[in-house]
């Protein structure tokens, strides 16, 4: 039976703990009393809010709220998106490689249309206001934040966000609005249409999130994602520093009002008491929503420290979680765990995307939930309850060379969609790659524990293999659905990377220290440090077979596979490796009515379309950096267009950029 948290519970007291961790279908709530029913009445007389917005929308994170990431824009389809050219870029200038005097930068922002403009963050925190027709600007605003990585190995930013009231009053300022955070906890909100700051926001336009970091405030509250907005609501998460301490500070989501800053209702994963000796669970992603049923769903990460669990041994019903809030109140309505004992820092990376699927001839309202694992979830978006069955499956223990570690027996798995990647068994060796590292990737893979997906942490020889970890799988770019045809189309990534705990004494004298993700991180305060590394050779070529990457169709009437494909090619050295090899992939795809899948994500720098129907590649074009962030897809007077970031990620490979490159059908 599946684990659901209700809003009856609350996380204060262990009897509610004890409640939380029963099995068990969805909690009733209390019978609502006579003004609760007269709210409902005056909610159902009011018009409905469809799940997918009448008219093309491009104004979040993920295209819509649903993050569908799907437009109803046909003018481009899969007869002649091959004549796409590009039609206007621009170089915003906020760039570096981090060898200068500042860090590098790392661009994820996705292109926002509203307000017949294209708004765009970059990661020297200034927001820019772009005709989306030419490319040309109208205004731009400077955070003036300081450019230090605070929390982040690199200068990070994935966007902003767009508000506009109901009933906008003429020549009243801050009647639509833009909002984007800065790694040091400040949100700023500016006038949409002139760039001004909204004085009547917090301070002069200005919030501090970090007023509510109060506990274990080891690092500023980073605001990288733009917040979730959600009617006259901002949803706000955070980011810190991933693997560095023991105590952290936990992970808040605040709820604030769109208008003024005035904080609404504070959401927080872990109890009191775990608070004070644990931290993150944080929601340092985007988030989804269904405003008709009044539902914020939130993709929680995992506590710390990531890869030892001695200091959580009671369960953390609401970490590594899909979470569902009352957009209102900030009350849980349901919620999943996804990892029971979250040891491998598998973080729900993605906001669920929403779906109304038909399945054995019944319409459900449908949430899809994917993971670092190549896990895909599909739940009920009203009760959290299973569409195709989720199973608890037990899974290994470890080898008991980790001090007061305890190893959760279960976790869940789903039936339907299979696991995007085999995690049965080690993945084979690239012959290729062994012969040119002198039988080093097979000497590594000896070395190596595994058995099979969830092998814990050890301190024993090289370490666990993860065939998925904390690279995915999928990542934040999450999934695409086309409402239509029912199809959901999601790239994913074969990453093999190896973990190994060191006892106090041996992380010092091991340290040699850390790049983007990946080698030696502290967990400052536990009795483990760590090392995470990329299985490959001397030479930087991976030691598993590929694909690398595929892009994945599924039919979500069926769950199963429509068809899939290696994504993207990989590329070492300046050289791009064949094509039928994929890339991994950072960012996530964008679908159409015209039947077309757009993504960028791939180590080599292109971005293409697909075939919805068939997967074969219909499209390509060069950019400067890897578009590691979601497309847009917008129509301004009557032309439809493509827009692209080129700005790179160290992780993927050492290339960064300033390119926002947009594509239309020539005229």
């Amino acid at each position: 039976m599946p684990t659901f948290i209700s809003a009856a519970q609350r996380l204060g007291t262990l009897s509610a703990l004890a409640l939380c961790l029963t099995p068990m279908p969805l909690l009733a709530q209390d019978q609502p009393d006579e003004q609760e029913n007269t709210e409902q009445e005056e909610a159902t007389d009011a018009a409905p809010i469809p799940l997918v917005p009448g008219e093309p929308t491009w104004d979040s994170f993920h295209g819509q709220l649903n993050a569908q990431k799907y437009s109803p824009l046909d003018q481009i389809n899969a007869d002649n998106v091959g004549e796409l050219e590009k039609v206007w870029e621009v170089h915003t200038g906020d760039v570096a490689d981090g060898s200068g005097e500042l860090p590098a930068t790392v661009w994820s922002a996705t292109p926002v249309f509203a307000n017949d403009t294209l708004y765009i963050g970059t990661p020297f925190y200034r927001i820019l206001a772009l005709d989306p027709a030419s490319g040309e600007e109208k205004w731009s605003f400077d955070t003036q934040s300081s450019l230090e990585a605070l929390t982040q190995p690199a200068l990070k930013n994935r966007g902003v966000a767009y508000w506009e009231a109901d009933d906008p009053v003429d020549g009243e300022a801050c009647q639509k609005i833009v909002y984007m955070g800065t790694m040091d906890a400040q949100l700023f909100a500016v006038d949409a249409d002139s760039g001004e700051p909204c004085t009547s926001f917090a301070n002069n336009g200005v919030l501090d999130v970090n007023q509510w970091n109060d506990t274990h405030d080891k690092w500023p509250l980073s605001l990288l994602q733009p917040p979730t907005v959600v009617g006259d609501r901002l949803i706000l998460g955070w980011a810190g520093m991933d693997w560095a301490y023991e105590q952290a500070p936990p992970g808040s989501v605040f709820a604030l009002n769109a208008r003024t800053g005035e904080l609404e209702w504070t959401f927080q994963a872990l109890s009191d008491q775990m608070r004070e000796q644990s931290g993150t669970a944080n929601v340092w992603t985007h988030m989804s929503a269904d405003e008709e049923r009044g539902l914020v769903y939130l993709p929680v990460s995992s506590p710390s420290p990531n890869f030892w669990g001695g200091n959580r041994t009671e369960e953390v019903p609401l970490a590594t979680s899909t979470t569902a809030l009352d957009i209102e109140t900030g009350d849980v309505v349901w919620s999943r765990q996804w990892v029971h004992h979250d040891i491998w820092d598998y973080d729900t990376v993605a906001a669920p995307t929403l779906m109304d699927i038909t399945v054995d001839g019944e319409e459900v309202p449908a949430l899809l939930q994917a993971t670092k694992m190549g896990f895909l979830f599909v739940v009920n978006r009203e009760t959290g309850e299973d569409i195709w069955p989720i199973e608890e499956r037990p899974v290994p223990s470890g080898d008991g060379s980790v001090d007061g570690e305890v190893y959760a027996p279960t976790q869940p798995f789903p039936t339907k969609p299979a696991p995007l990647l085999d995690q049965s068994e080690k993945p084979n060796v690239w012959a290729l790659a062994d012969a040119v590292g002198f039988g080093e990737c097979s000497a590594l893979w000896e070395d190596l524990s595994y058995e099979g997906m969830y092998t814990p942490p050890t301190t024993q020889g090289e370490g666990a293999l993860g065939y998925p970890i904390t690279a995915g799988g999928v990542q934040w770019g999450g999934v695409a659905f086309d409402p239509e045809s029912q199809t959901a189309v999601v790239n994913t990534s074969h990453i093999v990377q190896y973990l190994k705990l060191y006892n106090r004494e041996a992380y010092e004298e091991a340290d040699s220290g850390s790049g983007n993700e990946s080698g030696f991180a502290p967990q400052e305060g536990a009795p483990y440090g760590i090392r995470l590394e990329i299985a490959q050779n001397w030479l930087g070529m991976p030691c598993w077979e590929p694909p690398f990457g595929e892009l994945v169709a599924l039919d979500m009437t069926t769950g199963d596979v429509k068809w899939r494909r290696p994504v993207g090619a990989s590329q070492q050295y300046g050289f791009f490796m064949p094509e039928s090899w994929g890339s991994p992939t950072i960012g996530g795809p964008a679908v159409t009515a015209g039947g077309i899948v757009f993504i960028g994500a791939s180590m080599d720098a292109k971005v293409r379309a697909y075939s919805l129907e068939t997967g074969e590649e219909l499209w390509e074009d060069q950019l400067e950096a890897p578009s590691v962030s979601n497309p847009a897809v917008y129509e301004y007077n009557g032309r439809e267009y493509v827009a692209f970031i080129g700005g790179g990620n160290t992780i993927l490979k050492a290339e960064v950029g300033d390119q926002i490159a947009v594509y239309a059908l020539p005229e």
